[in-house]
């Protein structure tokens, strides 16, 4: 099966830093943050009243109103970002090739907008209040089932949940069914949208949320950073277009790297915190480097979880020193967090989506809002300011509620 490669022709992406590819990539470049305050939300605490917001999207522009009314937003930014992924990698969907393509697209919980909705509407009037179209829009799989029918792609089609680490899973197992030979070409990614107060109130209950207390937003996710409080919660989606390299070749698609390693474990520990020794995320790295059969020392960059949180930050680093040893102290790393936010479900597919394009461009994105090094977190995180650094391999690091650990490792393109 790992003699079968995969590539990457295909990128898309919603996010806080913009609603395209080269607008997010340019901003992350620049150290811009797409954090800001949330407006019209009044039932919960002032102090969890910032996310990275995606802007400017248009639903009904772009899928007319009634089809905006029948999709949570969760499946809005997925078939957005899909269809972006789709057009980028040129690939036409025929009668000859559409049992061949198909899509895995995650998120961590699926329409939980419409959820709440429905569940206030039947509150308030019984069962006749509840939309018949409620339950299309709450489930989980509902973004990649709608990305199937716009684009009529039949081949497999579901959806991964790994918490804050499905965005790797979904990106990882569609590799690995297209080395399989199931199908030809998977679109692979994730979505959320999760700006609601009671999804807020539930992780500020628990002292996740950074706290805000007046001042700049953009300057409250500081991961790595001393003064860190806790994350900040994102919206968006990105998405990938993965080809056999041999059917992208035939069909002269432009290459922008190549899905090389994927390695994921378990915690078995604690229902939300990281185990403190980093021994399992580390395992899963290790093991992302033997499926892409690398040695430590060819990775050039590490796109770190970075979510922000005490626990998180200071785990992560040992496990990159356990998975990495003295070379971790040698390459830069650095969490798109700090711009972005924590996009939960969908974090690890624009953080992949990043990767890729530091390989492309020879550049390592900031970690911005890093003034005060935490001293348990002694690694290159590239402060501030983006780095040009020639990239041949990048790790994709994201963990996620419930102990999972998810690596990818992603590879500068090479012709066999």
């Amino acid at each position: 099966m790992n003699n079968r490669r995969v590539v990457v022709t295909g990128l898309g992406v919603i996010s806080p830093l913009g609603n395209t590819v080269a607008d997010t990539w340019t901003n992350a470049l620049a150290g811009k943050s797409g954090i800001d305050c949330l407006t019209g939300i009044n039932d919960i605490d002032g102090n969890v009243r910032v996310a990275g917001i995606v802007k400017d999207f248009d639903a009904v522009a772009r899928f007319g109103a009634r089809e905006a009314r029948r999709l949570d937003k969760a499946s809005q930014f997925g078939m957005a970002a899909a269809e972006q992924a789709l057009t980028d990698s040129g690939l036409q969907i025929t009668e000859e090739n559409m049992y061949d393509v198909g899509c895995l697209i995650g998120t961590c919980v699926g329409g939980i907008e419409s959820m709440v909705d429905a569940t206030v509407d039947f509150e308030e009037r019984g069962q006749r209040g509840v939309s018949p179209l409620a339950i299309p829009r709450i489930l989980v799989d509902s973004p990649s089932g709608r990305v199937s029918m716009m684009h009529n792609l039949r081949g497999p089609n579901y959806a991964i949940v790994s918490a804050c680490a499905t965005g790797n899973n979904s990106i990882g197992e569609a590799a690995d069914m297209i080395r399989l030979r199931r199908v030809k070409a998977m679109l692979a990614g994730s979505s959320e949208a999760t700006l609601i107060p009671m999804v807020l109130a539930g992780f500020d209950n628990m002292k996740a949320l950074a706290h805000y207390t007046g001042g700049d937003p953009t300057l409250i996710s500081r991961p790595f950073d001393s003064e860190r409080s806790g994350f900040v919660a994102g919206e968006g989606a990105a998405i990938l277009m993965l080809e056999d390299l041999d059917y992208a070749l035939e069909r002269g698609a432009r290459i922008y790297a190549e899905i090389s390693g994927y390695g994921h474990t378990s915690d078995a520990y604690h229902i939300t915190a990281p185990r403190e020794d980093g021994v399992a995320a580390a395992e899963a790295m290790k093991r992302a480097l033997k499926d892409a059969e690398l040695k430590v020392e060819d990775i050039d960059y590490v796109n770190a979880h970075g979510t922000s949180t005490q626990l998180n930050d200071k785990s992560e680093t040992t496990a990159i020193k356990l998975a990495l040893g003295d070379h971790a102290y040698k390459i830069p790393i650095s969490s798109t967090k700090s711009m972005t936010g924590h996009m939960l479900g969908a974090a690890g597919a624009i953080e992949a989506l990043f990767s890729i394009l530091a390989i492309r461009d020879g550049q390592i994105p900031p970690t911005i809002n890093l003034d005060n090094p935490d001293p348990d977190c002694d690694l290159d995180y590239t402060p501030n300011v983006a780095r040009k650094h020639a990239v041949k391999h990048a790790m994709s690091n994201s963990f996620g509620f419930g102990g999972h650990n998810t690596v990818l490792i992603v590879s500068e393109y090479e012709k066999a």
